[in-house]
């Protein structure tokens, strides 16, 4: 329901199908990928509410895992989203099931029944402080469970990677096949030799004297199942295995004195394992419902022990079932106030909240202190760079210099179509910074320029104690804050006598503007090139996206060396958004319908005031850029307009952040 409900989200506000492509609507607006991450964040947040009946719930569960990027506005759109899902699920129910439609009496698909004492008995209550005590147990246990079960999955996941995902579809298959194959032998057989038949009671009301669950005798006998029983007996194993997953929760949940803790105890080992071997296969199969009902066994287990072997005959079953349940997912997804919320709408009891959150808190941090979540883990193994809420406080040591990937691919205001054809083709970079050479009149400007002769004057001071430690942090020059220091560094690491000091700033501006190898518009940035040639002065301007340049090249907007750009054709907003978001690719282009000579100016188009930092702003500062605008790439700028660097998301995952910590530690 939850990638159901994204998949709506993405596709719907689009108003165009791949299937269905002769339907044509004109539908302008929602054409950024901003929105349409709103739409998924509001799609997943649907199907949690539709599945559970929790609206607020899949609201929070978005905010906390299915969302890179929030702000304010999006989280009554989303709560509004997930309201009118659990209301139009609940009309077509009621309506259908019940025959009275507008009654709204079931609210979401799965049901968890309502947790209701006897009248009757005036001792009952859902639960006491003293339990308190065993929940914290069971979040502990759950925690180690979950970070067991994230951990074979995970191994069985880089497995499927390494030998079934890169063989043909066919194998995908097979391996379902196997699976079903394999489920369907062990339900069958554990059902058979290891089921225990029970006697069917005839009360209409099955429970315990002090926790009961209304339910009619015909209720109970839909539900059970008999299996090789002789009459009037069940097999309470394959009450468990048979029953839709939604039955046999409500029958751990509800109904006390039907399963033996035997059978509890081999029922979760083999559901546990079931459910962590299908769990990444190429079907789209569950995680939600499977976790809850491997856990509610675990909890019934661990209330039958205790009533059974120890003697605590106040404890009641349905409660510790709901318990385990909290615990093994918590363990799993590793989830606290989203899934809190959802078990607490889906029992319709507000008293479960304390011991609920509590359970899942110490799942999760049990969980944690071994592993990540299983969503975590995933989104790891599919490289999918997903950015954490924060980064941690010694990350702060770092600067952007420390993290930026200096190595550019780059384009001019004005490039021959050869050119962008060889770096579109050559790459897969979501957008390039647009610079030019700053030579021939830079001294001029520099001289004019205040701001920017204080900052020559501060680096001439200190040029040589910056120099040496950049040559300790990195030998391949991939954090110098302005190309002076760069070029500087390359000839001179440490000054041999304190009297050339004096002269070490005219030394720099000499080089500074000495040529260059000329690189002209045909010609596209090159792995051949020396360290000089990669590292050369490049003032920005802008940033052009490379949809932006996929669509001009496919629309033919150039002009020729002998015409004026002004001669060149001009594309409006709803002309360049008129594919989004499926934007032709530049292997698809042919390039005979082009002359390679012909020039194309990208200045209409770039983005000439994107968000920029400098090469020493912390990282923390950048990673909540990243976080707040929803950024892609950042180009690093240093203090004269020059490029020396850019950071996208997967500079700043947790993995790359540790690995160049660990490597500014060591050259410190």
């Amino acid at each position: 329901m939850i990638h159901s409900g994204a998949v709506v989200g993405a596709g719907l506000p689009q108003f165009q199908s791949i299937s269905l492509r002769k339907i044509q609507i004109n539908f302008p607006y929602f054409r950024s990928d901003r929105d349409k991450r709103d739409f998924v964040s509001a799609g997943a947040a649907a199907g949690v509410a539709a599945a559970f009946g929790a609206p607020i719930g899949g609201t929070l569960f978005s905010l906390e895992e299915g969302s890179s990027f929030w702000n304010q506005g999006l989280t009554w759109k989303v709560l509004f989203c997930s309201m009118s899902a659990t209301f139009t699920l609940n009309f077509f129910r009621s309506g259908i099931q019940f025959g009275s439609w507008g009654t709204f009496q079931l609210p979401g698909l799965l049901n968890f029944g309502e947790f209701k004492c006897s009248d009757s008995d005036k001792k009952c209550h859902l639960w006491t402080a003293m339990d308190l005590g065993f929940f914290v147990v069971m979040g502990i246990i759950g925690g180690l469970l979950g970070a067991t079960f994230n951990c074979l999955n995970k191994r069985l996941a880089k497995y499927r990677m390494r030998n079934v995902h890169p063989k043909p579809k066919l194998v995908r298959v097979l391996e379902s096949l196997l699976v079903s194959l394999v489920t369907t032998v062990v339900v069958f057989v554990a059902s058979m030799v290891l089921g225990e038949c029970r006697q069917i009671s005839s009360s209409s009301q099955v429970g315990n004297d002090s926790f009961l669950l209304q339910v009619t005798s015909e209720d109970v006998n839909s539900s059970i199942k008999n299996f090789f029983c002789p009459n009037e007996t069940y097999n309470d194993m394959a009450t468990l295995f048979f029953n839709p997953q939604e039955s046999a929760i409500l029958q751990l949940f509800h109904q006390d004195g039907t399963f033996s803790p035997i059978t509890l105890a081999l029922f979760f080992v083999l559901y546990f394992l079931l459910a962590c071997w299908t769990y990444g296969i190429s079907v789209p199969s569950g995680l939600f419902v499977p976790s809850l009902l491997c856990g509610a066994a675990f909890g019934r287990l661990v209330a039958n022990v205790l009533k059974s072997y120890i003697g605590l005959g106040h404890i009641y079953s349905g409660t510790f079932a709901l318990i385990g349940a909290a615990a093994f997912l918590g363990g799993v997804v590793r989830m606290t106030i989203s899934l809190t919320v959802i078990l607490i709408e889906s029992t319709n009891e507000i008293t479960y909240g304390l011991p609920i959150m509590i359970t899942l808190m110490v799942a999760k941090w049990t969980g944690d202190f071994f592993n990540k979540g299983i969503y975590d883990i995933h989104v790891g193994l599919r490289g999918v760079p997903l950015l954490e809420w924060e980064t941690e406080v010694e990350m702060d040591k770092l600067r952007a210099s420390d993290i930026m990937e200096p190595n550019l691919t780059y384009v001019y205001p004005h490039t021959r179509i050869q050119s962008l054809v060889s770096i579109l083709r050559t790459t897969v970079h979501h957008a390039f910074p647009v610079v030019t050479e700053n030579r021939g009149n830079e001294k001029e400007f520099m001289k004019g320029n205040q701001l920017i002769s204080n900052n020559i004057k501060f680096k001439k001071s200190s040029i040589l104690t910056r120099a040496a430690e950049q040559r300790r942090r990195s030998q391949s020059m991939k954090s110098y804050p302005s190309s002076e220091l760069r070029n500087v560094c390359d000839e001179h690491v440490a000054s041999e006598e304190p009297a050339e000091k004096e002269d070490l700033l005219q030394q720099m501006l000499e080089r500074r503007y000495t040529p260059y190898p000329n690189l002209y518009p045909d010609q596209s940035p090159s792995e051949d090139w020396t360290m000089e040639e990669r590292f050369r002065p490049l003032t920005f301007h802008g940033l052009i996206l490379r949809s932006q340049l996929v669509t001009l090249l496919v629309r033919g907007v150039c002009y020729s060396e002998s015409q004026s750009s002004s001669s060149q054709p001009r594309l409006s907003y709803a002309e360049m958004a008129e594919d989004y978001p499926r934007y032709p690719d530049i292997h698809d282009l042919d390039l005979t319908l082009l002359n390679p000579r012909m020039i194309v100016d990208v200045t209409p188009y770039m983005n000439p005031s994107p968000f920029t930092v400098s090469p020493n702003t912390h990282v923390s500062q950048v990673f909540s850029l990243f976080r707040t605008m929803g950024l892609r790439p950042l180009p690093v700028v240093n203090a004269v307009g020059e490029i020396v660097g850019i950071i996208t998301r997967h500079n700043l995952t947790y993995e790359f952040l540790q690995a160049r910590l660990r490597q500014h530690c060591q050259t410190i």
